[in-house]
C-alpha cells in the first residue's frame, strides 16, 4: 500500500547532485544537513525536518521550494517579489523526484520573510481588489503576527496541494500550534502533502509522518528520540531542578 501512496504523492524525494559540487567546505554545502546528503525521501502526507539552529533546515526547505518554482521569500508560484536576494543556490544542485500526480495548489510559508509576503499581498490587492478574501478577508498587516500567519494557513490552503512550511511555530501560541495539527490533518485528508521544518515538539507530534533530525547528518528518527522533545519533556517534568542548573546564584 505504501508503494502505491509513494507513486501517487506529489514529491517523492530529492537527490543532491554531488558530482557537480566543487567543494563541500563552502556554503551551503558545508552545512551538516547537506555535506553528508545523498537523497531524502518524503512521506506521502507529512515530513518533518528538525534540528538545532544553523544545521541547514531552512536552507534545504528553501531549495526545495525554489526548485518547485515557489518564490524564495514565500507565497505561491505566482509570487515574484524580491526584497533581498539572500537565498542560496542549493536549488541548482538538487533534483526533484516527483510522483505521477500534480498538485493543484501549493504554498511556501516561512516565518523569516512573512512580513515581506504580507506587504506584497497588500500591493497585489490594490491592483486586483478581492485578493484578501483568500487570506481571511483583510490585510495581514492589520492582524497580529500570529493571527495573520494562522489566517494564511487556515484560509489560503485549499487542499490537493504541496505545502512547504518553514518554522510555522515562530508566530503561534501553543494552542494555535495544536490547532495547526487539526488543520494539517484536514488538508491531508484533502490529498495534500506537507514538508515542514520546525522546532515545535507539538507540531512534530503529528502521527503517521516521517521525521528527519539533523545533527552531523540527516537521520530518520522516532518522535520520542528527537532532541527537542527530550529537552522539553525534561524541563517540564523537572522544572525546579532545571532552573537551578540554568540559574546559578552562587
Amino acid at each position: 500500500m505504501m508503494g502505491v501512496l509513494q507513486s501517487n504523492q506529489y514529491l517523492r524525494s530529492i537527490k543532491l547532485k554531488r558530482d557537480i559540487i566543487s567543494s563541500f567546505s563552502k556554503y551551503p554545502f558545508c552545512l551538516p544537513a547537506i555535506k553528508n546528503l545523498s537523497s531524502l525521501e518524503f512521506h506521502p502526507k507529512v515530513t518533518f525536518i528538525v534540528g538545532e539552529n544553523g544545521t541547514g533546515k531552512s536552507t534545504i526547505l528553501e531549495a526545495i521550494a525554489v526548485a518547485c518554482r515557489f518564490n524564495a521569500e514565500g507565497g505561491t508560484k505566482n509570487f515574484n517579489f524580491t526584497t533581498s536576494d539572500t537565498h542560496s543556490q542549493l536549488h541548482d544542485y538538487i533534483k526533484l523526484v516527483r510522483g505521477v500526480r500534480k498538485p493543484t495548489d501549493g504554498f511556501f510559508l516561512r516565518a523569516e520573510s512573512f512580513y515581506n509576503l504580507a506587504t506584497n499581498i497588500d500591493e497585489l490587492d490594490r491592483e486586483n481588489p478581492g485578493l484578501f478574501s483568500s487570506y481571511g478577508g483583510k490585510s495581514l498587516h492589520k492582524q497580529s503576527h500570529g493571527e495573520s500567519f494562522f489566517s494564511v494557513f487556515m484560509n489560503r490552503f485549499e487542499g490537493n496541494g504541496l505545502y512547504i512550511l518553514d518554522e510555522p511555530e515562530a508566530a503561534l501560541s501553543p494552542s494555535r500550534q495544536m490547532a495547526m495539527i487539526t488543520r494539517i490533518h484536514e488538508l491531508v485528508k484533502l490529498n495534500s502533502q506537507f514538508i515542514i521544518a520546525t522546532h515545535s515538539p507539538i507540531i512534530m507530534a503529528y502521527p503517521n509522518s516521517t521525521i528527519y533530525e539533523i545533527k552531523e547528518k540527516i537521520e530518520l528518527v522516532r518522535y520520542e528520540e528527537i532532541e527537542h522533545y527530550q529537552i522539553m519533556k525534561s524541563f517540564i517534568n523537572n522544572k525546579n531542578k532545571m532552573l537551578d542548573i540554568l540559574i546559578d546564584d552562587n
